[in-house]
């Protein structure tokens, strides 16, 4: 195998789906698709069992899984070692985040990098579903969440930034042409879930359970993805609350955002594993500290 393909195949063995391993690696999901099925020609054995609803890995699948994680990890730190040796840096800070708007926080990463020469700073793309399984993994040092985040083994940082919350809705929706909207909103149309593991209280800040009155909120349409998101809300079939930054870095002519009105901003904060004793992630939460958090 190649190292791309080693790549492909770890990475749809911890997503299990085909639309957001090509999201995480950046490549269409026919790549994704060709890689599995020459990986598969290879062993002479099916690695997935693939139905519409789920993808899951096989016994041959989940040996292959465990025997190539260390090899594969291995080989990336070397290249990563080399490369920083090269550039004259002794290890690199991997940072996770949502990050449609990691240039938004570029005076963190800046300040970061010309206050510590010797370390390297990567951000990451990291999914909604599952957002802490690379934190646990150790594919990333540090995560960028949103509060609040109850994990025992996880530590909560500085907040890095702040920024309302907004109803995302089709252009057909009679909401459409509201200035604002309240909470309430979400007991008079179908809204989404996520299809995956994400923590209820996560959830629950972009789509509650109830509204301020106790009515249920009607979750038909279980998503995985951004682009699950917008073609459901495009399409009329639910609405959903957003972060603010998706109306700077998702404008679409089908899609209008509403500030809603009645609902603390959210908070974004840094988060790390609480075993980890790391002088870089000190160091980029005393520079987050000092500058103190962004606000939109």
């Amino acid at each position: 195998m190649e190292f791309r393909d080693i790549e492909i195949f770890l990475t749809l063995a911890d997503e299990l789906h085909f639309g957001r391993t090509a999201e995480r690696l950046h490549v269409s999901p026919a790549r994704i698709s060709q890689a599995i099925k020459k990986q598969e020609r290879t062993v002479g054995a099916d690695l997935f069992t693939r139905t519409s609803r789920s993808v899951r890995l096989t016994l041959v699948g989940e040996q292959l899984r465990d025997d190539l994680r260390p090899v594969f990890r291995g080989l990336h730190e070397s290249i990563t070692r080399a490369r920083l040796r090269a550039q004259g840096k002794t290890s690199v800070l991997r940072v996770g985040m949502m990050a449609m708007n990691a240039h938004d926080l570029r005076p963190f990463w800046e300040a970061f990098r010309s206050r510590n020469p010797q370390w390297g700073l990567r951000i990451q793309s990291n999914g909604f579903v599952d957002p802490f399984v690379p934190l646990r993994n150790g594919d990333i040092d540090a995560l960028v969440w949103f509060l609040p985040v109850d994990e025992p083994d996880l530590t909560v940082g500085p907040v890095v930034y702040t920024e309302p919350k907004m109803l995302a809705v089709s252009t057909k929706n009679r909401l459409a042409e509201e200035k604002t909207v309240s909470l309430e909103v979400f007991g008079d149309f179908p809204a989404l879930t996520v299809n995956g593991t994400l923590p209820e209280a996560s959830e629950h800040e972009f789509i509650p359970f109830h509204t301020p009155k106790g009515r249920p909120v009607d979750k038909v349409i279980s998503v995985q993805t951004a682009d699950d998101i917008f073609t459901a809300v495009s399409q009329d079939e639910a609405i959903h609350g957003v972060a603010a930054y998706a109306a700077r870095y998702h404008a679409r002519p089908d899609v209008v955002y509403i500030p809603i009105v009645d609902v603390a901003p959210l908070a974004w904060v840094l988060v790390w594993r609480s075993d980890s004793d790391d002088e870089r992630l000190r160091a980029l939460a005393d520079v987050i500290t000092e500058l103190g958090p962004a606000t939109w």
